[in-house]
C-alpha cells in the first residue's frame, strides 16, 4: 500500500491573508484585494488595478548587508516557508534529518530587482551594479535561501513553468515523498511581477483587466463581461511529510495529497489549447494517481483567470472528463487576483479549508456565466457541502498544466 503524503504546515503571503483561514474566509466572504496602486508604488501609473501584498521588512527575514538588494520574491517566500515550519510545529534537525528534508520552491525569480540594477548601470555606469545582484535575483534563490536559513541540506530545487510552477512543485514534493528521498518537502512558490517592464508586457498582450471603474469587480472568471485577468503577487509555502513521520511526532494533519498530473498542450507559448485536451489529460492523471474515480471528486477549484481563452478552454476540459455535468466549481481568482505561480499554493491550502470546513468558496464577480453545459458554477456565496476530495487545477504560459488532488487525512498505512 502506497504511503500517505500530507500536508503540516501552511504559510501564506497575500493580498488578503496570511493563513489559510483568513484567505478562506475572505474568498467566502468577498473581502476583494483588488485595489488601485498605492500612490508612489512602481505601478501607480501603470496599470489600473492590481493585487496587493503586505510589505514585509527585508531585515526581518534576510539580516546584513544582502537584505538591501535581495527581491522581494524572495522576502516572501522567506517568510511564508518561516510561516509554514511554525505551523507544523518542526524543528530542523531536532525533529528531522536535515539531510531528509527537501526545499522545492519556484518562481520566475528576481525581476523587478534585475531590472533596476540595469537602470543602474545605465546611469551610473560598472561600478553601479551591486555585487549582491546574483544572490538577489536567480530563481532558484527563493529554495536556496529558505535552506540556508533553515539549516535544510536536502535535494533543493525551483521549477520554471509560469503560472503552474506552485501545484508543480507541491507535485513534484508528493513524487519526492513517495519515493522515499525524503520525510519532508518545503514546497511552494513566490512571485512579486508587479513592477512596469513587466505589468506593460501584459498590459501591451491585452491580457489585462482593464477600464473597470470599481477595481474590486476587474477579475470575473467565466463571467461574460470579463476583459483580462489582474496580476497579483505574493508567496505561499506548503510542508508536506510522509503521513508516518507526521504521526509519529505527534504532528496535526491538515489534508493529504493524493496525487496529480502534469502534461503540457503542445498548442502555443501563451494561449491554451482550444478544446482542453491536455487539460483533461492532466486532470484524468491526477484523479487516477490519486486512487480515486472521477465520481470521487466533490469540488474543482478552477484555474479561472478571468481570460476568454483560458476559461473557455478549461470549462471545455471540465466537460471533456467529468461529461455534461461537471462536479461543483469556482475559481478564487475573483478575489485574490492571479499571483501567477503562487496561485496554485493558495488555491491548495482553500481546498484544504473546503475540506476540511465542509465549505465550498464560490466565484465573485461571476454575475453572467458564459454559456456551454450545464456547469454548476458557485457563485456569490459559499456552499455548504461536505466532500472527501478537491481537484485543484493549475495551467501556465507554455502550455503547462497541472492538477492536484486533496484529501482528507488518511490513516498512515
Amino acid at each position: 500500500m502506497r504511503e500517505s503524503v500530507t500536508v503540516t504546515g501552511i504559510g501564506l503571503v497575500g493580498p488578503v491573508g496570511a493563513t489559510a483561514a483568513e484567505v478562506f474566509d475572505a474568498v467566502c466572504d468577498g473581502r476583494s484585494g483588488l485595489s488601485r496602486p498605492p500612490a508612489g508604488h512602481p505601478v501607480d501609473g501603470v496599470v489600473d488595478v492590481a493585487a496587493f501584498a503586505p510589505a514585509i521588512d527585508p531585515a526581518t527575514v534576510l539580516p546584513g548587508p544582502e537584505s538591501r538588494v535581495v527581491d522581494r520574491s524572495i522576502v516572501m517566500a522567506l517568510r511564508a516557508a518561516a510561516d509554514a515550519l511554525a505551523d507544523a510545529g518542526l524543528r530542523i534537525g531536532q525533529d528531522v534529518d536535515p539531510y531528509r528534508v527537501a526545499v522545492v520552491v519556484s518562481g520566475v525569480g528576481g525581476l523587478s530587482t534585475l531590472a533596476d540594477q540595469v537602470l543602474q548601470r545605465a546611469r551610473r555606469g560598472r561600478f553601479g551594479v551591486s555585487p549582491y545582484m546574483l544572490p538577489g535575483t536567480l530563481p532558484n534563490m527563493g529554495a536556496a535561501r529558505i535552506a540556508i536559513t533553515h539549516g535544510i541540506r536536502g535535494y533543493t530545487s525551483s521549477i520554471g513553468t509560469a503560472c503552474a510552477a506552485g501545484a508543480q512543485s507541491v507535485g513534484e514534493g508528493l513524487r519526492i515523498l513517495r519515493a522515499g528521498e525524503a520525510d519532508v518537502v518545503v514546497a511552494g512558490c513566490a512571485e512579486a511581477p508587479l513592477f512596469p517592464a513587466f505589468v506593460d508586457a501584459f498590459g501591451n498582450a491585452r491580457a489585462l483587466a482593464r477600464n473597470w471603474a470599481d477595481p474590486t469587480a476587474a477579475s470575473r472568471p467565466f463571467d461574460r463581461r470579463r476583459n483580462g485577468l489582474v496580476l497579483g503577487e505574493g508567496a505561499g509555502v506548503l510542508v508536506l511529510e510522509r503521513a508516518a513521520h507526521a504521526d509519529a511526532r505527534g504532528a496535526r494533519r491538515h489534508a493529504d495529497v493524493l496525487g496529480w498530473g502534469a502534461t503540457n498542450d503542445a498548442y502555443h507559448p501563451t494561449t491554451p489549447r482550444p478544446d482542453g485536451a491536455g487539460a483533461a489529460h492532466c486532470m484524468r492523471m491526477a484523479v487516477r494517481d490519486a486512487g480515486l474515480g472521477l465520481d470521487d471528486i466533490g469540488y474543482v477549484n478552477a484555474h479561472g483567470t478571468s481570460t476568454r481563452a483560458g476559461d473557455a478552454a478549461e470549462l471545455a476540459a471540465l466537460r471533456d472528463v467529468f461529461g455534461a455535468y461537471p462536479p461543483p466549481l469556482s475559481s478564487t481568482k475573483g478575489v485574490t487576483g492571479h499571483m501567477l505561480g503562487v496561485s496554485g499554493v493558495i488555491e491548495a491550502a482553500i481546498g484544504v479549508e473546503a475540506l476540511r470546513r465542509g465549505l465550498l468558496p464560490p466565484t465573485h464577480n461571476l454575475d453572467d456565466p458564459d454559456p456551454g453545459g450545464d456547469i454548476d458554477h458557485i457563485r456569490k456565496q459559499a456552499r455548504a457541502v461536505a466532500v472527501d476530495a478537491v481537484l485543484s487545477n493549475s495551467f501556465g504560459f507554455g502550455g503547462h498544466n497541472v492538477s492536484l488532488v486533496l484529501g482528507h487525512p488518511a490513516s498512515a498505512g
